[in-house]
């Protein structure tokens, strides 16, 4: 949390609409954020994956805190999503959000979002360095978002 007052980063993890969906704000930083889902039978569809709306609003809640997390308001413009493949009940869906771009009104942002441990533990395609010399396997991207934002 590089740079964020602890307030800013209560106030925006303390998001209701991420609460009922069980969306937790887990890192913030300027112009970057990073969130988690647990998928739960409740967030399934009628095929039995995850909603796209939950899958959506995940990668929204990051691209929110991501562009508000500097204190000032940023109000969404845009955004789309790419859906490319599904997790299942057990897995954890995470969210990183990172700034592309930035004028002194508008903002760019891109969030992956891929499956972090559960059951099926997500597709495991090659390794990610973390602090120093330690490893660990990261999985694909199951959706991709990209959105702008006014900054009025």
């Amino acid at each position: 949390m590089a740079n964020i007052p602890d307030e800013r980063y209560d106030e925006i993890a303390s998001d209701p609409f991420c609460a009922t969906l069980g969306i937790e704000l887990t890192n913030l930083g300027s112009g970057t954020a990073r969130t988690e889902l647990t998928v739960r039978e409740e967030l399934l569809n009628f095929h039995g994956t995850p909603h796209g709306g939950a899958v959506y609003s995940l990668a929204d809640a990051a691209f929110a805190a991501a562009s508000n997390a500097d204190g000032d308001t940023a109000l969404a413009l845009e955004t789309n999503i790419s859906y490319l493949s599904a997790a299942e009940v057990g897995d954890t869906l995470v969210a990183v959000a990172e700034r592309e771009d930035e004028t002194r009104r508008t903002g760019s942002y891109r969030v992956g979002i891929r499956v972090e441990g559960g059951e099926s533990g997500g597709k495991r395609v090659g390794r990610e360095e973390k602090g120093g010399d330690e490893k660990s396997e990261t999985s694909a991207e199951i959706a991709i978002f990209r959105g702008r934002v006014y900054k009025p």
